[in-house]
C-alpha cells in the first residue's frame, strides 16, 4: 500500500496572472500558501481473485474491468499515463469540499500523480511532480486552469510564484518574520459560503479576454502582488488586509461570474463586523472566502457567521509527500 498527503492552498494575490494566455506575453506572479488540510490517496495492488481490476473510491464508488471503463477521468487517464497493467484499488478522502476554490482538483491530481509515479517505481522531485500536473491538466485533460495550484501543492509553503514568457517559473520562499507569520495566521479567517463551482466553467468566461480588455486589470493585479510582498516583508499586516480589500474589487472587474449577490452580501458584512479585506478562492463564483479580520474584532466576526462553517488552519511547509510506502521492489 502506498498513501499520499497533499495539502490544499490558499491564493491571496495575482490571481489570474498564472494563466497561460497571460504569462506567456507577459509574464505573472502570484502570493500563495499551502495549508494543513490535505487530500489523502491510498493505493494498493488489487488482487486477481475479483471478478473487477480496478476498484476507485471518491464519492462514488467504481468497479472495473478495464481502465477504459473508468468514469472518473483523472484517475483513467492516470492510469494509461503510467501504463499501470495490475489491477489497483484507489481510495480518495478529502478535508474540505471539492470544487470550493481551494485548489482541490490540481490537489488531488499532484496527490494522484505522487502516487501513481511511485506505484510504478519512480520518485519524482517537486519541480518534476508540478511540471508533470501541469502538463497533465492543461495539456491531457485541456481544462482551463492556471498553473499556481500544481506548482503549490507539489512544493508546499508561503510562496511567490514568479511565470515567465518563456514557459518557466521560479518559486521563491517568502522572508515573513515569524511571529509575523503566525499573527497573519491568526488574524485571517477561512469561511465556506456553502456554494460549489467548477473553476473551469467561471474562468472559461474572462480567461480569453486577458490579453484583450482587460489588460489594464490584470497589470494593477500584479501591482497588487508587488505591494504585498512589500508589507509582507516589513510586517505591515493591517496594510495586507486592505489589500485584500482593493485586490477584490479589481478581481471583480474581470467578470460578472466571479461574485454574485450571495457573495456580495456576505462580503458586506464581514467588512461590517471587523474585516479589513478578504476575497473568494479560486476562479470565484462560490466555495471558500478568506478574510482578514482586525485583532480586536476576531470573536465578533466569528459571533456574526456563526451560522457559517469556519475553518481553523495554519500554514504548512511540506507540500505533496508519500507519507507511508510498503510495497516489495
Amino acid at each position: 500500500m502506498i498513501i499520499s498527503k497533499t495539502p490544499y492552498r490558499i491564493s491571496f494575490f495575482g490571481g489570474g496572472t498564472d494563466y497561460p494566455k497571460w504569462y506567456l506575453e507577459n509574464n505573472g506572479e502570484v502570493i500563495s500558501s499551502t495549508i494543513n488540510k490535505y487530500i489523502y490517496l491510498t493505493c494498493r495492488d488489487l488482487p486477481n481473485f475479483f471478478d473487477h481490476k480496478y476498484r476507485i473510491v471518491y464519492s462514488q464508488i467504481e468497479l472495473a474491468k478495464k481502465s477504459s471503463e473508468i468514469k472518473h477521468k483523472v484517475v483513467r487517464k492516470l492510469i494509461e499515463k503510467y501504463k499501470i497493467k495490475q489491477g489497483i484499488e484507489l481510495h480518495y478522502d478529502g478535508d474540505l469540499p471539492a470544487q470550493s476554490g481551494m485548489g482541490s482538483s490540481s490537489s488531488f491530481v499532484v496527490g494522484c500523480n505522487n502516487i501513481l509515479s511511485n506505484l510504478c517505481g519512480k520518485s519524482f522531485t517537486k519541480k518534476k511532480l508540478a511540471n508533470e500536473s501541469l502538463k497533465f491538466e492543461q495539456d491531457i485533460l485541456k481544462e482551463i486552469v492556471g498553473s499556481q495550484d500544481q506548482i503549490a501543492t507539489a512544493y508546499g509553503g508561503f510562496n511567490s510564484i514568479r511565470f515567465f514568457k518563456s514557459g518557466g517559473y521560479k518559486v521563491e520562499k517568502l522572508k515573513i518574520n515569524i511571529n509575523s507569520k503566525n499573527n497573519l495566521n491568526n488574524r485571517l479567517i477561512l469561511l465556506y459560503t456553502g456554494n460549489q463551482r467548477r473553476a473551469h466553467d467561471i474562468a472559461g468566461s474572462y480567461v480569453h479576454k486577458l490579453n484583450k480588455s482587460k489588460r489594464n486589470q490584470m497589470n494593477e493585479i500584479l501591482g497588487y502582488v508587488r505591494k504585498a510582498k512589500k508589507y509582507l516583508m516589513n510586517s505591515q499586516l493591517d496594510d495586507f488586509g486592505n489589500l485584500l480589500h482593493e485586490s477584490w474589487i479589481k478581481k471583480k472587474e474581470l467578470s460578472k461570474n466571479i461574485s454574485s449577490e450571495f457573495i456580495d452580501n456576505i462580503y458586506k458584512k464581514a467588512i461590517k463586523n471587523g474585516a479589513l479585506g478578504g476575497k473568494i478562492l479560486g476562479a470565484g463564483g462560490g466555495g471558500f472566502f478568506i478574510f482578514y479580520v482586525k485583532k480586536n474584532s476576531i470573536e465578533k466576526f466569528k459571533h456574526s457567521f456563526k451560522n457559517f462553517p469556519i475553518i481553523p488552519f495554519s500554514f504548512e511547509q511540506r507540500g505533496s509527500e508519500i507519507i507511508f510506502n510498503d510495497q516489495k521492489k
